[in-house]
């Protein structure tokens, strides 16, 4: 809604005061968010690189150190655990402190954790490697969406911030396509290349996010009004629009003291989003962990091999765009609600298919709608939490993220010697309690102003 008010400015001149929502509007969302955005991307395909490169240099790893494949996908538990940390310090950090200088510091952490696991000369130090590198990624996940959210009007935020998480299925896709690579040229040690691969856009990353200003909209919770007005100012300039000029200002933030992300406020949207986080993370990181390993040895028929991760990474691209097309259309939990109910769909074909063709058509559709999914669900959550509270609630909701993903493989790890199909039903029935969970959230934030 917008505020306006008139207060004599000296030299018969008259201040007008806007909200910071009107300030992002005027700056719109072009050239200054696309920069940002192939920032962002950059480092947030590198993270998806780190993470998808679990599942993709387990039989490598285990090779090298003469593990069993189950044992080399302890660096994934470790990966996990850090993450785990990463995302619950690191995003209360960024509310107190700001998103700039923690991004920053994860990435660099990312860079140079991620390159000394290429050399590692045992695998316990391969272990905590991967641990650091964990917590660096973890840290940067949920910073990256609350910073990204603070700079688009509201118009525009759902579809811009799932393109960003577009950005996952780049880093998944080039990780698949290293994979199949080196697997035809049957490198030995092919898990340190992959590793190189995934090390190298966080090294460039690490420079390129000096040239991103902190946020305007913490700047404004701090008080730093003038700050955060040069910074809409220069948005709106690089956008090709006129800056606010010396005779408007930006109304100073609303207090939102006791707005924790557990107060009576927030608690239920709190637990419901974080439920959905779990419950999706679970199936995400049980399917994509498991799934390279069991394809690149013997598959399903002719659903094996390399070559078809790749199939199944490119399969995620439209699911992106279906989400971005559908946050704005329909709505943020109308979009979640139906991407996990198909999901699950694609899951429950799986167990029932009694064809090839029927095990490589679900395996694709879960590829499209978990993808789908993630993308509804980063748009979703930031738009839930006050600027005060952002960055700690998508830490906790990374936190979640990372709990299912260290409890994904020990599930797997229960049935699969048994059944798999089995594991696949399980991921199923979560994902249908994930969309039951979303549908109960009780905000939907289509055009909705970020507090």
């Amino acid at each position: 809604m917008r505020y306006e008010r008139t207060t004599a400015a000296g030299y018969g001149k008259q201040m007008t005061t806007i909200t910071i929502d009107d300030a992002l509007n005027h700056a719109g969302a072009g050239r200054y968010q696309g920069r940002l955005m192939a920032i962002f991307g950059l480092v947030w395909a590198a993270d998806a690189m780190q993470v998808i490169a679990v599942g993709f240099t387990a039989a490598s790893i285990a090779t090298s150190f003469e593990l069993t494949v189950p044992q080399a996908l302890q660096t994934g538990t470790v990966f996990f655990l850090g993450m785990f940390l990463g995302a619950m310090g690191f995003g209360r950090l960024a509310d107190r402190i700001g998103r700039r200088g923690v991004l920053i510091a994860t990435v660099s952490c990312d860079a140079v954790f991620g390159t000394l696991s290429i050399f590692a000369p045992d695998f316990t130090f391969l272990l905590f490697m991967r641990f650091l590198t964990g917590a660096a990624v973890g840290g940067t996940l949920p910073v990256d969406y609350a910073m990204m959210a603070e700079f688009l009007p509201a118009k525009n935020r759902g579809r811009w911030l799932v393109l960003l998480e577009g950005f996952w299925a780049v880093g998944t896709l080039v990780v698949a396509l290293a994979a199949w690579l080196l697997s035809l040229w049957n490198v030995a040690e092919a898990w340190r290349l992959i590793f190189a691969v995934t090390a190298l856009p966080a090294i460039i990353g690490f420079g390129l996010r000096f040239f991103v200003p902190e946020s305007p909209l913490y700047l404004l919770r701090k008080g730093r009004g003038g700050e955060a007005k040069a910074i809409i100012d220069r948005m709106a300039v690089v956008n090709g629009r006129s800056a606010l000029g010396q005779e408007i200002d930006i109304a100073p933030a609303t207090p939102t003291r006791g707005i924790g992300i557990f107060s009576h406020a927030l608690r239920r949207r709190t637990l419901l989003i974080l439920a959905v986080w779990f419950l999706v993370s679970i199936s995400y990181y049980g399917v994509f962990t498991w799934m390279p390993p069991k394809l690149a040895g013997d598959g399903f028929g002719f659903v094996r091999g390399y070559g078809f991760l790749v199939l199944i990474a490119l399969a995620q691209l439209p699911g992106y765009a279906l989400a971005a097309y559908g946050v704005e259309k329909w709505g943020r939990r109308p979009t979640l609600v139906a991407f996990c109910i198909l999901s699950a769909m694609g899951s429950i074909l799986f167990v029932v298919g009694s064809s090839t063709l029927l095990v490589a058509s679900s395996l694709l559709i879960m590829s499209f709608a978990l993808l789908g999914t993630w993308g509804a669900l980063y748009a979703y959550t930031p738009e839930l939490y006050p600027t005060a509270s952002r960055a700690t609630g998508m830490g906790a909701a990374g936190a979640m993220a990372r709990l299912g993903g260290l409890l994904a493989p020990s599930l797997i790890g229960l049935f699969v010697t048994k059944d798999f199909g089995l594991v696949i039903g399980i991921f199923a029935a979560l994902l249908l309690l994930a969309g039951a969970a979303a549908y109960f959230i009780d905000a939907e934030t289509r055009s909705a102003t970020l507090a």
